[in-house]
C-alpha cells in the first residue's frame, strides 16, 4: 500500500486528482469506480480544472458508481446521480451513455444489483476505484457486520448512517433506510483502489483499517488485502496511523 500524507484537504484533493488523472491519461478509455460524498468533491473540482485547461479529455471513459440510495429519482438533489452530475458529468466531455449509478426507482431492487454486476464485468472490470471512508470503517455501504458482503447488493443502512446523512435532508425521516451498493468483492475485483480520507474524525478508523486485523467490523480492513491500495489523507485523518507505525 502507498501511503501519501499531505497537508490539508486541498492538497489531499490535488494529490488523488493527480493520481486519477494519469489513470485517464495512460489508458483514455478506462473504467473509473466513482464515490461521493463530501470527500472527494474537491478531486472533482481539480479534474474539471484540468478538463476546461484541455489536459483531460473523457471522451472515452466509462465510469460506474459504488451506491445510489432505493427509492430517490435521479434528479432529486441528494441522489447520488445527481451529485456526479453536478460535480463531473455536467462539466466534463464525458459520454453520458458511458456513466453508469443504479436506478435508485428500479422496480426490483435485487435485480437491478444483478444488472450492475454484469454491467462491471461486460466492461471488462475497474481499472481504479475510488473510496471514501466512513467514521466506522464503511466502504460504499458495506457497513460494519458479520461478514464481508459479496457483490452488489441491497443494505438496510445502519441507524449511524442514517444519523450522519440527515443533515442532507429537510428531516431524518426523508433520509432512505435502503441503498443499492457495490459489495467488498466488487471493490476487491477492482485493478487498483485509490482511498481518500480527510478530517481528525477518521483518525480512529484509519489505524482500526490498516493497523489492525482484517474484519467485517471494519470493512475497510480488508484492503489490506488487495495488491495496489494508495491512501491519500491529510495529516489529522492519517496521524494516529503514523503513530503507530513508528
Amino acid at each position: 500500500m502507498k501511503i501519501y500524507m499531505t497537508e490539508d484537504y486541498q492538497t489531499m484533493s490535488r494529490k488523488a486528482a493527480n493520481i486519477l488523472s494519469a489513470q485517464i491519461i495512460l489508458k483514455p478509455n478506462s473504467v473509473l469506480g466513482l464515490a461521493t460524498g463530501s470527500t472527494p468533491v474537491g478531486m472533482y473540482k481539480q479534474l474539471v480544472t484540468w478538463y476546461e485547461k484541455g489536459d483531460l479529455d473523457f471522451a472515452e471513459i466509462k465510469t460506474v458508481n459504488l451506491d445510489e440510495y432505493v427509492g430517490l429519482e435521479p434528479t432529486h438533489e441528494q441522489s447520488y446521480r445527481y451529485f456526479m452530475e453536478e460535480h463531473l458529468f455536467s462539466r466534463v466531455n464525458i459520454n453520458p451513455a458511458n456513466t453508469n449509478v443504479p436506478d435508485g426507482l428500479a422496480a426490483d431492487p435485487q435485480a437491478e444489483c444483478k444488472w450492475y454486476n454484469q454491467v462491471i464485468r461486460q466492461m471488462g472490470g475497474i481499472d481504479i476505484q475510488v473510496l471514501g471512508m466512513g467514521r466506522n470503517g464503511h466502504i460504499g455501504f458495506n457497513e460494519p457486520g458479520d461478514a464481508f458482503e459479496l457483490e452488489t447488493h441491497v443494505v438496510d443502512l445502519t441507524e449511524s448512517t442514517i444519523e450522519a446523512n440527515a443533515r442532507f435532508f429537510a428531516s431524518r425521516d426523508d433520509v432512505p433506510r435502503q441503498a443499492m451498493s457495490m459489495g467488498i468483492k466488487s471493490i476487491m475485483m477492482a485493478k487498483k483502489i485509490l482511498l481518500m480520507v480527510s478530517g481528525e474524525d477518521k483518525a480512529d478508523a484509519v489505524k482500526r483499517a490498516f493497523v489492525g486485523p482484517v474484519t467485517p467490523q471494519v470493512p475497510a480492513s480488508i484492503l489490506q488485502l488487495h495488491p495496489y491500495v494508495t491512501l491519500v489523507g491529510d495529516k489529522a485523518a492519517l496521524s494516529k496511523l503514523m503513530e503507530a507505525k513508528q
